[in-house]
């Protein structure tokens, strides 16, 4: 293995693989690079994949993990390269039947559980307006966090009339989601840890496999992740963990600074290792950065710094108000947008999401394409939810929350009544929905109108669910995306709103591509269970394409472990940031400064940072004074005409010789990347409707899955393949994708 690239201190912590270990690698500092050469430097000496486990916060971090790993020693396919919570979704799939769990169990996400406090409310007669569903939301979700459940939580809360409230809402949410054979994210580390904790048999084999664990991004870490990994490492205490307490911004969803600061004292033998050298910003930009985090009194010691130019000076400009701000940051992207930058090098970091109306409208306004991806998720859209909900059926037939919001999608004339009725005679039967609605004597006594079209979709689920292990995973999409009847009511429609969910339904299916390419590659099996898994913990950072061609907006936390040539931070005024809600808290100040930090260190080249004198926010307008953390920033690196950057009329960048073009017309508009797939709208038909009637015994065909087989059997409903792949395979008719074997396929 060679490390003679790493510079000493990556290369001591590389080849440090004997106890605890502690690196503290600041913003920049090549920590990857430096966990992925430690994982090849391992295996180098003989230690087995199977043995070692990385641990991270983020599926876009653990694919380049062991995408960089494989680089240096090949494939490791059973190598536990992962998040918190695909570990945790692992563990409790092999286990989940120690908490009363079946194994496809499904996982929800904040959208389905809204959905579920609502109905939950609503059964319940509680006034939303008194006990809103975000309120209840956060308060389980924190005492979930502090291995509490609604038990514990009243022990300790007290009987209040509202604690009692809130107790009878968590205690029939557990419920209900016990019911459904779903979980919650919270639920996922929470019931990992009580499966570890509580079966001692369990818990040492897992100690006994993972010799060796590493822990990204340490400094996240909350409560239960903490407990998880310490029984995990208290046999070998071979536990690496990598960090940067100055970047600990998730506290308000518990995640927990001493859990880094103290690990010393949790490992008293533990090695330190400092990562201060940057390879990512030039040196005003780190000298700013380290005028704002000194002042932070809860920190390690340790300073960044680079062997690159200063480079260019940070720019900080008042504005009039905060369209005039708006507008100057379009403006400054327009002039600094040349032969030499591309709108993906920019990116928008602001503290509340609040804030992006103004950007999107004055960049949309200026044709300038941009990219949001801490607002509206791509998964949360309705279209996209729609299909999800269909595929987790296939998985989990006992998932009433997925099937009441695809009852009716598209149209199927079930009315409230009807439901509401169905759902009482699931409870009293103590069967699921869908498998009330199996019988046919049930259906029969649903209006005509429903009648058909909702025995039509049972039976594409059923039929699904007893075939998905002879179908590719596209292909499953393909048939519940159009034998449901869900694409033909979009095309129906014939509008342009219509037209814009089919784009995003073959959006989506390009994922499913990319995820079946990903698993091929890997030697795997691309499995729908697998598949829902990494939708429901995929991130905002996961969803981030470096390459879209367009201006970046996001919150500054959702930022995170991103980097960009030249970032624009807002917004940098007291009150906004930081948030009022930190001014009367030093621990809640810091870690608005760590924050502050973080987005600081995401800039590469080129940092602009602002404020407006005047803001409207939430409807109300008021003057505002400029941000401690600007007043903290050493004056030395802000450029002495920040304050007189913005100049209107301004129409080249002179000093680089480069025509920006006018800024007062308007860019070409973007240009749409689906235009291509519009007719492809069709195609999921044709691969979903089959050409099984057509074929006889001993016809070759070819399979989408299993490749070219030759044709025993078939019967009315079924056909009997020989695979050269897999051996016989008996197939349902009309969903088995299946052509005639031409040598081509």
């Amino acid at each position: 293995m060679n490390l003679e690239h790493l510079n000493q201190q990556q290369k001591e912590a590389a080849m440090h693989i004997e106890g605890p270990l502690l690196i503290l690698a600041g913003a920049g500092s090549g920590k990857t690079a430096t966990m992925t050469h430690r994982i090849a430097y391992l295996i180098e000496q003989g230690v087995s994949p199977y043995k070692i486990l990385a641990v991270t916060f983020t599926n876009k971090a653990a694919k380049e993990m062991r995408e960089r790993v494989e680089k240096l020693v090949g494939t490791v396919p059973g190598m536990w390269i992962l998040t918190f919570h695909s570990m945790s979704l692992r563990i409790l799939r092999e286990h989940c039947r120690e908490i009363g769990y079946e194994r496809n169990f499904v996982v929800y996400d904040t959208v389905d559980q809204k959905a579920l406090y609502k109905a939950i409310l609503k059964d319940f007669n509680i006034d939303t307006k008194e006990y809103p569903i975000p309120y209840i939301m956060a308060i389980v979700s924190n005492s979930k966090e502090n291995d509490l459940g609604p038990e514990e939580f009243i022990e300790i809360e007290g009987m209040t009339p509202k604690t009692k409230v809130i107790y009878n809402v968590y205690k029939e949410y557990q419920a209900r989601l016990k019911k459904n054979n779903a979980m919650d994210f919270d639920d996922l580390l929470r019931y990992a840890l009580h499966v570890l904790r509580d079966n001692e048999d369990i818990l040492r084999e897992y100690q006994r496999v993972f010799s060796y664990i590493m822990v990204d991004e340490y400094q996240d870490t909350n409560h239960i992740q903490y407990q998880i990994i310490k029984l995990l490492a208290d046999v070998h205490k071979n536990l690496c963990v990598v960090g940067d307490d100055d970047q600990c911004i998730y506290e308000w969803r518990g995640a927990d600074i001493r859990n880094i600061l103290d690990f010393e004292k949790d490992f008293p033998q533990a090695k330190v290792i400092k990562l201060e050298q940057n390879y990512r910003s030039c040196g005003n930009i780190l000298e700013a950065a380290h005028s704002v985090i000194k002042n932070n009194k809860g920190r390690k010691p340790k300073k960044l710094w680079t062997e690159e130019e200063s480079g260019h000076k940070i720019v900080y400009a008042r504005l009039d108000n905060d369209k005039e701000e708006a507008r100057y940051i379009a403006r400054e992207i327009q002039l600094l947008k040349g032969p030499f930058r591309k709108y993906d090098d920019f990116a928008i970091l602001y503290r509340t999401n609040a804030q992006s109306r103004l950007f999107e409208d004055i960049l949309r306004k200026n044709g300038i394409p941009h990219q949001i991806l801490s607002g509206f998720s791509f998964y949360e859209r309705k279209e996209t939810k729609d299909m999800i909900s269909y595929m987790r059926l296939v998985v989990n037939p006992k998932d009433e929350m997925a099937l009441l919001r695809v009852i009716n999608e598209p149209k199927r004339g079930m009315g409230a009544k009807t439901i509401e009725k169905l759902r009482t005679l699931a409870m009293v039967r103590e069967q699921s929905l869908l498998e009330v609605l199996e019988d046919e004597e049930i259906i029969s006594s649903l209006p005509a109108k429903a009648r058909d079209a909702v025995r039509n979709m049972v039976q594409v689920i059923l039929t699904c669910r007893d075939q998905k292990e002879n179908m590719k995973l596209s292909d499953i999409y393909d048939s519940l995306m159009v034998r449901t009847g869900y694409m033909k009511a979009l095309e129906d429609e014939n509008t342009v709103e219509a037209e814009g969910r089919i784009e995003n339904l073959l959006d989506f299916k390009s994922f499913i591509y990319d995820f079946e390419k990903e698993k091929q590659e890997q030697g795997e099996e691309a499995t729908l269970e697998e598949f829902l898994e990494r939708v429901a913990t995929n991130g905002d950072a996961d969803k981030y394409d470096e390459e879209s061609g367009k201006v970046t907006l996001m919150t500054l936390h959702s930022a995170k472990g991103l980097e960009f040539p030249v970032v624009f931070m807002p917004g940098m005024e007291d009150g906004l940031f930081p948030s009022h809600r930190s001014m009367d808290s030093e621990e809640k100040l810091e870690e608005e400064r760590r924050l502050c930090y973080v987005g600081i260190t995401r800039a590469k080249e080129r940092l602009f940072m602002s404020s407006a004198a005047y803001r409207v926010m939430y409807g109300q307008g008021d003057y505002t004074r400029e941000s401690v953390f600007m007043r903290e920033m050493d004056p030395k690196v802000l450029d002495e005409n920040g304050d007189a950057v913005y100049i209107p009329n301004r129409k080249t960048n002179n000093s680089l010789g480069i025509d920006t073009g006018s800024l007062d017309g308007f860019a070409q508009p973007a240009f749409k990347p689906y235009d291509a797939l519009k007719s492809a709208k069709y195609v999921a038909k044709k691969n979903a409707s089959s050409e099984s009637d057509n074929f006889d015994s001993g016809d070759v065909i070819s399979h989408g899955k299993f490749g070219k087989g030759i044709v025993i059997e078939a019967d009315e409903k079924t056909i009997t393949v020989m695979f050269d792949s897999v051996g016989r395979k008996k197939l349902a008719k009309g969903f088995a994708p299946l052509k005639k074997y031409t040598g081509d396929n």
